[in-house]
């Protein structure tokens, strides 16, 4: 994978996600990769149109002017976002300045060229479009504060779905992890009391009604804001429904808003009424509240048909998110066929007695997780781990998970290839380090790693796998990709389809035997349909799953040697050799002499093997390396990728190399 070449650049890049390759290569024809030094300035407020920016790598300083002269930041970009687009669609001058932080690689599109990608790819110029509506809102009403905002709905088919409680811990959530504005618009009917302003302890309850003339004017909306000591405002709103003014007054609202706010959360009525479809579909996101049992799944699957069918709706835009409020006999699985589409969170029971401000008053609640964790991802702060190929070597993860553990490091999603997986799913369904580490102290001596060995005729590989299947449900049982607590994917190798698969449903245990199994050495995993091979393969270090995911930060922690360490092992080994040897034939102990050799070379077979696909995978690992943030290289000279037995010394490694790493964890965990 050669990162700096233009193809894989847009390949990788997130807002060309999904495009065919001839649309890829419109792109490709059309666009340059330029570099800019730090401080550089790319576009200057009040500056002609210039061009469209993809920022590849580097940080982008948002900010403009006020009358005194004093710079005022609004944003800070990283990578995967873009910029510029504002002027080339309205054909106006920069309202902002663009001002590198660090060393930057853009994609640039000069304005002819930009014109024409979005008249060949029209799906481009509507995702450009949500964009548009995002940084550009009535900039006539006063002057803009922040660069973009994200305006997310929050809706039930039906009532006491739990709607309320997750819109004010969302919202503060947004306020805490990301430390941007944020605002929640409870919009009632007249008959209904606000139970909001209690639940943020406001000092007064001030309601702006839409039906009135003077909502005509939304900058009075303005003076009916109440400010909580949480940093989370609130504006409560009656509206009449079947009203149609209420919804233009609403929007004119949300219009003037989103120059202030970078969050704006409409908690909206459960009513299936038109006037409510239109206020959704001014929002960028919509988190649809679901029970869990098959009634209320059935009810929210025809809702989101018929916001498609009659509302013409963007799917991608709604998110369904279970709440578990009351019990249900059937899975997760069945509950996404029931709903016909992927669950994008799951909210665990509260308790009775629990605060409203669970959030607050109760971070380590499996209810507060699991909200922070989508919070995470609306504010794109998301912190992704990933866990890298080695076999004992992998233990060296075991060590970084004990200093993320107590140093209490916010870990969103983690992936992991072969040994990697196996540690990463051990964790993310609640073992910590330590019960992990005692699981690998059941090889004690070298001789236990014939425990997981069943050799078989080497059709397709010498190694049947069934042993070590057994050892993985042994640990890991029936669990599924819904039983974890933290997000994971898994990474296999499609050989004939020369492609990695991301496994992120049904069993981890097949997920990990497929991620596990290495050419030549293991039989090929079947998995459904396909037979899939070992992950390392073609992801040694999966930093790109995560980075398509649209993961800003990326903690990898790459535990294969590099090229050097290879062939400095290989020279002692050979040194080591001529040593052995010449004192055998010195002392003429022949018959030592062939057990020097037979103990020298005893897995040979596997030797040749893994160290093959190790240099290869080194080289990968290194260029997949260049997606992270921050990449823990734990030093393991002197230990031998199949002593599985000493993983307390790997362990030892991983564990050094992430407090040497602290810093830089939090500098990217912080920015």
């Amino acid at each position: 994978m050669e990162l700096i070449q233009k193809k894989s650049i847009i390949t990788d890049f997130p807002l060309f996600l999904g495009l065919s390759r001839k649309e890829q290569k419109v792109i490709e024809e059309r666009s340059s990769l330029v570099t800019y030094k730090k401080g550089e300035v790319i576009y200057a407020e009040f500056s002609s149109p210039s061009g469209f920016y993809c920022l590849i790598s580097g940080r982008i300083m948002i900010y403009s002017m006020d009358k005194e002269g004093n710079k005022k930041i609004l944003e800070y970009l990283h990578r995967g976002k873009y910029f510029g687009v504002i002027s080339l669609l309205t054909n106006e001058p920069h309202s902002v300045t663009a001002q590198a932080t660090n060393d930057c690689l853009l994609l640039v599109f000069k304005k002819d060229d930009f014109d024409f990608v979005i008249n060949k790819i029209p799906r481009l110029a509507i995702d450009l479009s949500r964009t548009l509506s995002r940084r550009l809102k009535r900039k006539d009403v006063h002057q803009k504060t922040i660069f973009e905002s994200t305006v997310v709905a929050v809706f039930s088919s039906y009532s006491k779905a739990g709607k309320t409680v997750y819109a004010l811990n969302l919202g503060l959530s947004l306020k805490k992890e990301t430390n941007k504005s944020v605002i929640i618009l409870d919009l009632l009917s007249r008959d209904k009391i606000h139970s909001l302003p209690h639940r943020l302890d406001t000092e007064e309850e001030k309601i702006f009604d839409l039906s009135a003339e003077q909502a005509d004017d939304p900058g009075l909306a303005q003076d009916f804001i109440l400010k909580s000591k949480f940093g989370v405002d609130l504006l409560c709103l009656h509206y009449s429904p079947q009203d149609e003014l209420c919804v233009k007054r609403l929007v004119g609202i949300i219009s003037m808003l989103v120059n202030d706010y970078h969050y704006l959360i409409l908690d909206l009525p459960s009513l299936m009424d038109r006037e409510i479809f239109s206020i959704l579909n001014q929002s960028d996101l919509i988190h649809l509240l679901s029970g869990p049992d098959p009634l209320d799944l059935t009810k929210t699957h025809h809702l989101i048909q018929r916001l498609r069918d009659e509302f013409n709706f963007q799917e991608e835009k709604i998110k369904i998110v279970i709440n578990e409020y009351k019990l249900t006999k059937i899975t997760p699985v069945e509950q996404s066929e029931i709903l016909g589409r992927h669950i994008f969170a799951t909210l665990p029971k509260i308790e009775f007695s629990s605060s409203d401000r669970l959030v607050l008053d109760n971070p380590n609640n499996e209810y507060s997780k699991a909200v922070r964790r989508i919070s995470r991802y609306i504010g794109d702060s998301m912190v992704g781990l990933v866990f890298g190929v080695g076999v004992a070597y992998g233990f060296c993860h075991i060590g970084v998970l004990k200093v993320i553990e107590e140093e209490k490091i916010p870990i969103d999603i983690i992936v992991g290839s072969s040994i990697g997986a196996f540690i990463a799913s051990l964790w993310a369904i609640g073992k910590s380090s330590a019960e992990i580490l005692e699981i690998t102290k059941e090889f004690r001596e070298p001789k236990h790693i014939w425990s997981l060995v069943d050799l078989t005729i080497p059709y397709f590989g010498f190694i049947k796998g069934n042993k070590l299947q057994k050892f993985l449900k042994k640990h890991l049982g029936e669990k599924t990709f819904y039983d974890v607590k933290v997000p994971l994917k898994i990474i296999a190798s499609d050989i004939k389809r020369k492609e990695p698969r991301i496994l992120d449903k049904g069993l981890l245990v097949d997920a990990i035997m497929a991620s596990c199994s290495m050419p030549g050495v293991f039989a090929p995993f079947k998995f459904k349909e396909d037979f899939l091979f070992d992950g390392g393969v073609i992801n040694p270090l999966p930093t790109e799953p995560l980075f398509k995911m649209g993961v800003k930060k990326i903690i990898a922690v790459n535990v294969t040697p590099s090229r050097k360490d290879i062939i400095r092992q290989y020279e002692r080994i050979k040194e080591e050799m001529k040593v052995g040897v010449a004192e055998n034939i010195k002392k003429r102990h022949w018959f030592n002499l062939g057990r020097y050799f037979k103990d020298t070379f005893k897995n040979n077979i596997l030797e040749i093997i893994f160290r093959s696909v190790e240099i290869l995978q080194s080289e990968v690992a290194e260029k997949e390396g260049q997606l992270a943030d921050v990449v823990l290289h734990p030093d393991t000279s002197g230990l031998f990728w199949l002593e599985i037995h000493k993983s307390e010394e790997f362990a030892k490694r991983g564990e050094e190399e992430a407090r040497r790493n602290l810093d830089k964890i939090w500098q990217v965990i912080n920015d």
